[in-house]
């Protein structure tokens, strides 16, 4: 059997291990603890990091969150089709949230190095919550308008700034280095099986009780969220800024910029930054147009949309399942640019594709390679990231959500103009060209481990 939990060493701290400092106090599942039912499992290692009840409680909020962010997928954009019959503004609605992480990221990346992440993680999880309740309110009582959905996607767009970054930053304080891979992969498992049922479940309540009854599952999806994280310890922690003094003696300023320094500096989170950069510029916003081939190109509706989205999620499930029992093995320079070069020329016969059936089976293929500009980035940033850096690292990461939301404006936009296949085809292609760029001109990204 692989082993899935080898040791990680950050090539930034030389041979000074990244401990968390709450791991002294996790202890492995007893048979007496009410997990009973997962003590066959947690022997295999593949399930490893399940072991440490911090972790445990994180994958079960994530799993929460996850189906809640994946059936957004498809109800948000479902909605504004059907209030406003328009491709542009598919583009537009996801655009908008661009502002929120552009101007907020570095704030909360600096904030989740320096404050308690539980506290950040509950608040940003349960205003979520509320959010969705309130939208949900507005479709049952007929009042929905389009701007409704614009200004919650801004809302929500600043409670996931301050929630993404903190929980990533989370799951390295929750193991011991040697499980860190192990546990991103289990995190990325649990977020593709949330994205192999979400959108199908989203999909059939759209179908039964319309886009309300999926925003009333969202929100207790959060609220379920919430429930686990509140059981989780407040970690002790005393901030440092990579030089052994306090990191409340700088102000945030100094700290964002430290952050954006030490990205810089190592070249291994520069490269692994850039290609997840490329890749929600270019590539990943053509799901932002489902919705057009789902309903006017492929003619199978919300469920269809739901059905498109669940196989990706299977192809993304088993690129998860892999970094969770062998990532540490794998040449992961080598997997991210080749995964995503694949994935823009998959993207590419996608958007020509006339059949159901073959849309289906390119999305797995999809599933399959989107992993490689996501999760497998994450893997590394936060392998090659101390401790006292992997908030403000995870910020500068998920500032991939601005560039997504402008991919999906442009793509929105040439849409519009151009029709959606070919506004697919383009943007794919340059996609899939970039990583080959990269390829060429960067030899040092191939040999990363």
């Amino acid at each position: 059997m692989s082993n899935c939990g080898g040791r990680l060493r950050s090539p930034t701290t030389g041979n000074k291990e990244t401990e968390a400092p709450t791991n002294e106090v996790v202890q492995p599942t007893t048979p007496r603890q009410s997990w009973r039912s997962l003590q066959g499992l947690l022997h295999f290692q593949a399930f490893e990091a399940l072991r440490h009840r911090e972790f445990r409680l994180l994958w079960f909020g994530q799993a929460c969150t996850g189906m809640g962010v994946w059936m957004d997928q498809v109800t948000r954009g479902w909605l504004i089709y059907e209030l406003t019959d328009s491709s542009l503004q598919l583009g537009l609605v996801r655009g908008i949230q661009a502002i929120p992480f552009l101007l907020l990221s570095p704030v909360a990346g600096s904030a989740a190095d320096r404050y308690p992440r539980k506290i950040q993680l509950l608040v940003a999880q349960l205003v979520d919550g509320l959010l969705y309740s309130a939208i949900a309110l507005l479709i049952f009582t007929g009042r929905i308008q389009p701007w409704h959905v614009y200004v919650s996607a801004v809302l929500m767009a600043m409670v996931q700034v301050f929630q993404q970054p903190a929980r990533a930053a989370m799951v390295a304080d929750a193991v011991p280095p040697r499980n860190l891979t192990n546990a991103i992969g289990l995190n990325a498992v649990i977020f593709n099986v949330a994205r192999s049922t979400g959108p199908a479940l989203a999909g059939m309540l759209i179908a039964v009780f319309g886009t309300g009854g999926s925003y009333s599952a969202q929100a207790i999806f959060y609220f379920l969220a919430t429930i686990w994280t509140l059981r989780l310890r407040s970690a002790k922690r005393i901030a440092t800024d990579g030089h052994g003094h306090l990191a409340h003696a700088e102000s945030f300023g100094q700290s964002i910029i430290e952050g954006w320094k030490f990205s810089w500096n190592n070249e291994v989170v520069r490269v692994s930054l850039l290609v997840v950069m490329l890749a929600s510029l270019l590539i990943v916003p053509f799901t932002t147009l489902l919705p057009v081939f789902a309903r006017d190109i492929l003619g199978v509706g919300a469920p269809g949309q739901g059905l498109l989205l669940t196989a990706m999620g299977i192809g993304a499930l088993g690129s998860a399942i892999l970094i969770a029992c062998v990532g540490d093995a794998l040449p992961r320079g080598m997997l991210m640019l080749g995964g995503v070069m694949v994935y823009g020329f998959v993207v590419v016969i996608f958007a020509g594709s006339p059949w159901f059936q073959l849309s289906m089976a390119l999305m797995v293929i999809v599933g399959l390679c989107h992993v490689h500009s996501h999760a497998l980035v994450q893997t590394v940033i936060q392998a090659y990231s101390p401790a006292e850096f992997r908030g403000r690292t995870m910020a500068i990461f998920h500032l991939s959500q601005v560039v997504l939301t402008v991919g999906s404006m442009l793509i929105g936009a040439l849409s519009s103009v151009f029709g959606a296949q070919w506004a697919v085809a383009w943007m794919g292609g340059a996609g899939a060209l970039a990583m080959i760029a990269m390829y060429l001109a960067l030899p040092n990204a191939r040999l990363i481990r």
